[in-house]
């Protein structure tokens, strides 16, 4: 059994948003990244992720964004070292 170098190998999709939530410091952080209603609008972890689930390139530039924040957390965490 191999293991995926795919960082979004195995990650759930309510895991990814919440991470982005919390690493924006909420909703409006988040909207202001991503400038998707279900962020901008009411937003919360359930209408959003019924809303990404059904929208393809939504999903897309959701973990496009998480990806790029996985990196800026191993960046920080190496000039930290």
């Amino acid at each position: 059994m191999q293991n995926s170098k795919d960082p979004l190998h195995g990650k759930k999709l309510v895991d990814i948003l919440e991470e982005l939530v919390d690493y924006y410091n909420g909703f409006e952080g988040l909207g202001n990244q991503i400038q998707i209603k279900c962020f901008t609008h009411d937003p919360s972890i359930n209408s959003s992720l019924k809303f990404l689930r059904k929208t393809p390139w939504a999903r897309e530039k959701v973990e496009l964004l998480y990806l790029y924040v996985l990196r800026q957390k191993a960046k920080a965490s190496k000039t930290q070292e």
